[in-house]
């Protein structure tokens, strides 16, 4: 048994780990730490969890997390794993960060983006990128591992196929994504007041959300294409989910079938990425609750553009789920281990 801690355990990300954790048969969760619950009982925030053997919360000390702990899941606000995550990663104790801290490998592109000081350069370099289905030898062998963002996730496991296979203009991919309101946070504010947010949708931080360059990055890494996308957000009027929706230029004649093909075989031994068939329309309900990313391709013939659908549950394959799938990789554990896989519905 492996012992597991979880600071941020009151934020979404960290009561969905704990959802999670807790039907794993190979780790215990240990310690739960947050900076503004010390010492309370986890129920007492959050009564869904009464009657869990779970531990009471507890400050943040590296010391007793390193003396206590094998792994820790970092669910934290950007800006607090830059300064925690290498005091951990000197005592031997794996990290799986879930803020934006590591992500990118440019320390200035972190403090453009996210308005915050960037990590040192070592424990990026040290850090894996946790995309498990285009980087799993590596996050294997990892003991630091950056989380990828929900809309990354979604975005990156759609566009990867095609654009390795060098079959789009990398210049002409545009991005349409919309997330459910959890995506936010726990945190109050006017933007996600009921009253506000009920029965509308709009489009935020257009041109300037922080995972656009965790996005090119990726594809850049992955493909060797380096180019801009425009990628816009959008909020919508649901808890939970996410869907993209990619768009770009064919560069040859390609036909959906060969496209289908090719995604088919790139992710035929995935056991979270589902291609659906042919003219397949995705809703987020199909993967609520699940690590799954759906994916269906579109071919508009008239305007030789291919459109890429992804769902996902921004909790789960988004934050939670996919930061344990990579856990079971890092401790050489089945990789859907724990990882629900039948989605709540209706």
């Amino acid at each position: 048994m492996k012992n597991i801690g979880i600071v941020g355990a009151t934020g979404y990300s960290g009561v969905e780990l704990i959802r999670i954790l807790f039907n794993h048969p190979q780790v215990d969760i240990h310690s739960l730490y947050s900076s503004s619950a010390d010492g309370s009982a986890f129920a007492t925030h959050f009564p869904h969890v009464t009657g869990l053997n779970l531990p009471d919360l507890q400050k943040i000390d590296p010391e007793e997390m390193a003396r206590n702990n094998d792994l820790i899941f970092l669910a934290t606000p950007a800006g607090v794993s830059a300064s925690l995550t290498p005091e951990l990663e000197k005592k031997g104790v794996k990290v799986v960060d879930l803020s934006g801290d590591l992500r990118l490998e440019s320390p200035e592109l972190y403090k453009q983006w996210y308005k915050k000081e960037p990590a040192g350069t070592a424990i990026l370099k040290s850090a894996v990128y946790g995309l498990p289905e285009w980087n799993k030898e590596a996050v294997q062998k990892a003991n630091v591992i950056a989380n990828p963002g929900c809309y990354p996730t979604a975005t990156l496991l759609s566009l990867l196929p095609i654009m390795k296979a060098d079959w789009i203009d990398p210049k002409s991919v545009i991005v349409d994504a919309k997330s459910g309101v959890s995506g936010a946070g726990r945190g109050v504010s006017l933007g996600v007041h009921y009253s506000e947010l009920n029965e509308s949708i709009h489009a935020y931080k257009v041109g300037e959300h922080q995972h656009t360059p965790e996005i090119e990055q990726e594809l850049r890494l992955q493909t060797g294409k380096a180019a801009p996308i425009q990628f816009t957000p959008h909020l919508v009027p649901m808890t939970r989910g996410i869907l993209t929706t990619a768009y770009a230029n064919l560069t040859g004649s390609k036909s959906l079938q060969d496209i289908q093909e090719l995604y088919e075989s790139t992710y035929a031994n995935e056991p979270f990425v589902r291609v659906r068939p042919l003219g397949s329309l995705l809703k987020t309900k199909d993967v609520y609750g699940t690590n799954f990313c759906d994916i269906a391709i579109h071919l508009d013939e008239r305007t030789n553009r291919v459109v890429l659908l992804a769902v996902i549950d921004n909790v789960v394959k988004g934050a939670a789920g996919q930061a344990v799938q990579n856990m079971n990789l890092m401790f050489g554990f089945e990789e859907k281990m724990a990882l629900p896989q039948v989605a709540l519905y209706p």
